[in-house]
């Protein structure tokens, strides 16, 4: 058997090309030309996305299913075709496992109050790591006053990898899910996702993977990870905001009752009874973002065009040399420093607050994230009320991390450091 090679780092012709295809990026602020590092937040859109949902409005407008006019028909193949786009892309069983929510968000609440608040009982445990995001904590705390159960929170050490030891003896007899980031959104910690399963599946207990922030950056194949459910939102991975997806085992889905009532979700409604619909449109009330769908498939098909190792491995090297490049700043501490890592630098400076450095930033044409990144846990964890977050994507280029580190020595002048 011939070994792998290992994927080669894109040269900068074929990054100038991707580049060309985000319209935005073309954009100038304050009078200097955008370096948009913010890409934890949201991913900017390539012109096929932007292209895709146009032509859905200007082409195919209807409402799906169940209409027998041509446009509800093309609307309907479109919305569907979507669905089976998007299973292709996470590696599903079938396209029924793939439901469509507006977010990682509604995905983890949709679990978290149709799959695991019927089935929890005073005094049973949820496990979350001490990584999360506010997205996969708040859920579980509202099911647990709900149901009195107890939620249970696995440490992580000082550069931010998780307690695996710690991981395994808390999973007891009482743990009745695992919900885990799959990459910290604050710290780009990349989990060791497919042992954690593993070892949560051998004692029989369920888990969910908060997968928003690894979907962009490798490729996620839900069948040999062999996760229960695993989330992600479209806006992270070049597609359009209010859209995300919930892949769940059928069996799971099966056995779980609807979340909201109306229409679409049904097969008969009388005043005495509801039969719900099949899966997964008993999970889909009310109109859905038929245009958001569309256009995420456009977003999945153009990542996958350029392969997702590919991109992963020139983000890797934007990574190790950023991490560099802060490394030799004085006054500078970096968050999050695993081992294993998806493109994201976090860092405070000392007498600067994260707002100022980054409205700093901003005069010097550099988009980053400052602030809590909705994981006030992880912040106290360090002792800093916020951080400094720059994120990659495939479009970024070395010359971008060159002007981070350019507005940096700028934020030094202004705050003497």
């Amino acid at each position: 058997m011939k070994p792998v090679e290992p994927v080669r780092i894109p040269d900068e012709e074929t990054v100038a090309r991707w580049r060309r295809d985000f319209p935005i990026l073309r954009e100038r602020v304050h009078g200097v030309p955008l370096v948009y590092l913010d890409n934890g937040a949201t991913t900017q859109k390539p012109a096929a996305v932007i292209a895709a949902e146009r032509a859905y409005y200007e082409q195919t407008n209807a409402n799906v299913h169940r209409g027998v006019h041509l446009l509800s028909q093309r609307a309907t193949d479109a919305y569907e075709g979507a669905r089976a786009c998007i299973a292709r892309f996470v590696h599903a069983a079938r396209a029924e496992e793939i439901v469509y929510v507006r977010g990682t968000t509604e995905a983890i609440n949709l679990v978290a109050q149709s799959y695991v608040r019927p089935r929890i009982q005073p005094g049973d445990e949820i496990l979350v790591s001490a990584m999360e995001h506010h997205s996969n904590i708040v859920p579980w705390q509202m099911v647990c006053e709900q149901t009195g159960a107890v939620l249970k929170v696995v440490p992580i050490d000082d550069d931010g990898a998780l307690d695996i030891d710690a991981y395994e003896w808390m999973l007891g007899p009482h743990t009745r899910i695992v919900a885990i980031t799959h990459a910290s959104n604050a710290l780009g910690t990349l989990n060791p996702i497919a042992r954690l399963i593993e070892i949560a599946h051998a004692r029989g207990v369920p888990v969910l993977v908060d997968g928003a922030q690894a979907i962009a950056h490798l490729p996620v194949d839900v069948a040999a990870l062999d996760c229960d459910f695993y989330a992600f939102s479209g806006h992270k991975v070049y597609g359009p905001t209010g859209i995300g997806v919930l892949y769940a085992k059928a069996g799971l889905l099966e056995a779980m009752p609807p979340w909201q009532g109306g229409g679409d979700m049904i097969r008969s409604v009388t005043f005495e009874k509801t039969e719900y619909n099949a899966i997964p449109w008993r999970f889909e009330a009310g109109t859905p973002n038929i245009a958001g769908a569309v256009a995420l498939a456009a977003a999945l098909d153009y990542a996958s065009a350029i392969g997702l190792e590919v991109a992963g491995a020139h983000e890797a090297d934007l990574l190790a040399y950023a991490t560099d490049a802060l490394h030799a700043i004085p006054h500078l501490r970096m968050i999050g420093t695993a081992k294993e890592k998806v493109g994201i630098v976090s860092f405070v400076m000392e007498h600067a607050h994260a707002h100022d450095i980054g409205t700093i930033l901003d005069q010097c044409g550099v988009a980053v994230r400052t602030g809590h990144h909705c994981a006030m846990p992880v912040m106290a964890r360090y002792g800093v009320p916020a951080t400094v977050r720059a994120s990659f994507a495939l479009y970024n280029t070395r010359a971008e991390v060159d002007a981070l580190v350019e507005g940096l020595a700028r934020v030094q002048e202004m705050f003497a450091l």
